[in-house]
């Protein structure tokens, strides 16, 4: 499923236009990121919601980009647990704030993975970004990075979804790769669920 590009020369200013434009998009967006050589791909949803460039981001840009899309409040938390979790593996859970390219501040659930090389340096990392401000809206900030335990099915799902995607793109039959999307959106939506609920029980 082809996702639409958004200039950033061509933004409308009005909160409905570009909540339309996410909507366009469903709420659920992947990400790899080549450490090595610093580029981050990404596609149209996560570069909307980091108030990246989408050209820029799906050819690679380095981290930087979209580390500067994440609310000034939040940013070094969550590149602290991202940085964490690329020199150590594994994958991590994390809830922010960005400052979407229409200049508003929305919030994210962000799931990603890192694996390590033989020699034990950080390789790459892959995940998905969640678009969750609707539900967010009237509620509080709150965020923990231990609401999911690391083995839940849905984030092996999440991760498998992804690896499917990418496999799919590559055979090039449109069917097959609108039920990929479909799957990948649909564990999106319970993994916000779940998290959801998981606060809501914190909080309680």
């Amino acid at each position: 499923m082809a996702l639409p590009k958004l200039k950033k020369d061509g933004l409308v200013a009005s909160p409905s236009a570009f909540q339309g434009f996410l909507d366009a998009l469903d709420v659920v967006g992947s990400w790899e990121w080549d450490v090595g050589r610093d580029s981050l791909v990404a596609d149209a949803l996560v570069a909307t919601l980091f108030s990246v460039d989408p050209d820029r981001a799906e050819a690679g840009t380095p981290l930087r980009e979209f580390v500067s899309g994440i609310h000034v409040d939040d940013r070094k938390r969550v590149t602290r647990q991202i940085g964490q979790c690329a020199r150590v593996g594994g994958s991590y859970v994390a809830e922010y704030r960005v400052c979407s390219a229409d200049g508003q501040i929305r919030w994210v659930l962000a799931r990603g993975r890192f694996d390590l090389a033989a020699s034990g340096e950080p390789l790459r990392g892959r995940g998905i970004i969640i678009d969750i401000t609707p539900a967010r809206m009237s509620e509080e900030a709150y965020v923990s990075s231990d609401m999911f335990a690391a083995a839940h099915p849905l984030e092996r799902a999440a991760e498998r979804c992804l690896a499917a995607k990418k496999a799919v793109s590559e055979v090039g039959d449109t069917h097959l790769q609108l039920l990929a999307d479909m799957l990948l959106l649909e564990v999106g939506r319970r993994l916000a669920k779940l998290e959801d609920q998981s606060r809501r029980k914190l909080m309680n």
